[in-house]
């Protein structure tokens, strides 16, 4: 019994990263559309690090810029589409899709949202608050998260995970030119991306266990559709 968890647990694993690469695949091709040249391509080399911090094989991550540079000859053509609405329990959410076939995402997007309330464009977004997140790791004992924020540019930050990370909170513009400072302040980054964090987050106390495991499983659910970039969810902590 034991070896069959193992095994399965590698193989929850496995398909973990399998997601996590499909996802960065869609955004380097997209990326690679303003050109294949990471040090000319701002926005790609955000996802090219963060493709590399995760261990992309080389081959993938040069085939995802090729193929998105159109380099290769195919041609693929994602589309950036955003759901709003409510998990159960009136928790507000956003969900960031890149889809090939809008009329395939669509659907599944509604069938998912039947647990929860599928809303208009605008119905939720302007409840969060459109930011770059940088999370980083302090590389001494005496970094000082809040004295970083302020000389490398970050509009807030939130410190420390259980492993003592940070997430510093930019201006959309700003996200690669903060991510550059931080490390002449103490941090090394850890992944970058541009998202939406909500302004008035459920405090999930407020929220019963039973609740709260109803809001788990509609996030676990949406987060599984293959169309899924990132969830964003008005939910604190």
């Amino acid at each position: 019994m034991g070896a069959q968890w193992k095994a399965k647990g590698k193989a929850l694993v496995a398909d973990a990263k399998g997601r996590l690469f499909t996802k960065l695949v869609k955004e380097i091709t997209v990326a690679a559309r303003g050109g294949a040249d990471p040090a000319a391509n701002a926005k790609l080399r955000l996802v090219v690090e963060q493709a590399r911090k995760v261990s992309m094989p080389k081959e993938t991550l040069e085939r995802a810029i090729k193929k998105g540079a159109g380099l290769t000859g195919e041609v693929i053509n994602y589309e950036h589409v955003i759901y709003e609405g409510f998990a159960p329990h009136q928790v507000a959410v956003m969900v960031e899709c890149l889809t090939d076939n809008v009329k395939r995402t669509a659907p599944e997007m509604r069938v998912l949202f039947r647990k929860g309330q599928l809303g208009t464009s605008g119905s939720v977004a302007w409840d969060f608050n459109h930011l770059g997140m940088i999370e980083a790791a302090p590389t001494a004992a005496d970094s000082d998260a809040e004295v970083a924020a302020i000389e490398a540019g970050a509009q807030d930050f939130e410190a420390g995970d259980e492993e003592g990370n940070t997430v510093f909170y930019t201006d959309p513009a700003d996200l690669d030119l903060v991510a550059r400072a931080l490390p002449n302040f103490g941090f090394n980054v850890l992944s970058m991306k541009l998202g939406y964090k909500a302004k008035n987050p459920v405090d999930p106390t407020s929220l019963s266990a039973e609740a709260l495991e109803e809001v788990e499983a509609f996030l676990a659910a949406i987060d599984e559709n293959d169309d899924v970039q990132n969830v964003y969810v008005a939910l604190a902590g």
